[in-house]
């Protein structure tokens, strides 16, 4: 049973269900001190700096369970040369790749991929570290502009063709269980146009993804991970998304991160029916597989991401924020992301600000009320992508 939630560093969304502590979440030692002091029973961590920080290891070494994976296993989304080097290694489908660690190297390697190619940051973007580049110029731009600085890591594979789908799976390091699938939208405007961003809007689940579809992926793709990850003593406790596409040739591996994401977190937890902190709990202690298969409602759950204005490159803050009571009324959950109280005024402090969430019977109804629910959101300094769901309707 849950008797007490903590957030850190929180924001004034969560401050309504949790105790927000003030707590420095990159500072290990106080963070230990804080679950000694508090008796905590179970540490969720959401985001993936801290997970590849080690975060997680330091916690479990004082006893205390821990939904998250360990520094090693959290390599998965921290380098995507990691992942690629163990796909390879264990003969996991993804794209044909190269790493590099020059600007010369990388232009070089351009001439094996043609016109079209990938190009990402080795290491952690927040989302924001990938282009799809779709002529030479392009991927020619992306390269300078990744080694301007000097040294980089980089990974270049070719672009997979078909549709694009995430697979959740949790994992206690030996047991896994499916915890549904959504599809991102990424691109920054309508239509998946502009530059990527952290992702502007998802809907659960994806139909794309049949069940035959997702029994491949979980065989070839997820199963073989945490099994690789077992046998190299760094088991993966916690939750592994897959970015997917779905290719002529079956399912293929984008990549991994580490976490529930967002804004997919949002629509997989408004279908879920279960125990969620038992289910965590769970899986924290190794106890998955004494679990029921987690359970989701039949409806369909969309999200609309607000951002502010300059996302995802320099976003404007300190814009006013209101109208979520109107919003709500109209059938919507609002999560707030970058957000904070100023005076008692409630204003933007992030690039993703809000992430307004309906579900219903079907992609276009939930569709609808999220808009509905947007409409009624007084952000002047905001914006969001009014397409949302697009593709499956």
């Amino acid at each position: 049973m849950l008797d007490t939630l903590f957030a850190a560093p929180g924001n004034p969304g969560i401050a309504q269900h949790a105790t927000i502590p003030a707590l420095n979440v990159a500072d290990h030692r106080a963070v230990i001190d804080f679950c000694r002091r508090e008796r905590i029973g179970l540490v969720v961590i959401g985001p993936e700096a801290p997970l590849v920080d080690g975060l997680a290891d330091n916690i479990r070494a004082i006893g205390v369970p821990v939904f998250g994976p360990g520094r090693a296993a959290a390599q998965l989304e921290g380098s995507k040369g990691f992942t690629k080097d163990l796909c390879a290694r264990v003969g996991i489908p993804t794209a044909r790749y190269f790493r590099v660690t020059s600007r010369d190297g990388a232009l070089a390697t351009l001439d094996d991929f043609g016109e079209k190619c990938v190009i990402k940051a080795d290491g952690l973007a927040a989302g924001k570290g990938v282009t799809v580049a779709t002529s030479r110029a392009e991927a020619e731009a992306a390269i300078e502009a990744l080694f301007a600085d000097g040294p980089a890591e980089a990974v270049i594979e070719e672009m997979l063709e078909g549709p694009e789908v995430s697979l959740f799976v949790l994992s206690d390091g030996a047991a896994t269980a499916s915890f549904g699938s959504a599809q991102d939208h990424k691109r920054v405007g309508d239509g998946d146009t502009g530059p990527n961003t952290g992702g502007m809007g998802a809907y659960s689940p994806a139909a794309v993804l049949t069940p035959e579809l997702e029994a491949r992926a979980l065989g070839e793709i997820v199963r073989p991970t945490i099994d690789a990850l077992a046998d190299a003593g760094t088991p993966y406790v916690g939750v592994l998304y897959a970015g997917l596409m779905l290719t002529a040739d079956g399912p293929k591996l984008i990549e991994y991160n580490v976490r529930f994401g967002d804004p997919e977190c949002q629509v997989l937890m408004a279908r879920f029916t279960g125990d969620l902190a038992e289910l965590l709990l769970a899986v924290a202690e190794g106890r998955l597989a004494d679990q029921p298969e987690p359970a989701f409602s039949p409806d369909i759950a969309l999200t609309v991401v607000m951002a502010a204005q300059g996302y995802p490159s320099t976003p404007k803050a300190g814009g006013a924020i209101a109208g979520i009571g109107a919003a709500e009324a109209a059938g919507a959950v609002v999560f707030q992301a970058g957000t904070k109280e100023v005076d008692g005024q409630l204003v933007a402090s992030g690039g993703r600000v809000l992430t307004v969430t309906a579900s219903g019977a079907d992609v276009r109804t939930a569709q609808d009320i999220a808009y509905r629910a947007v409409d009624a959101i007084d952000f002047p300094d905001g914006f969001c992508r009014r397409d949302i769901g697009w593709r499956a309707i």
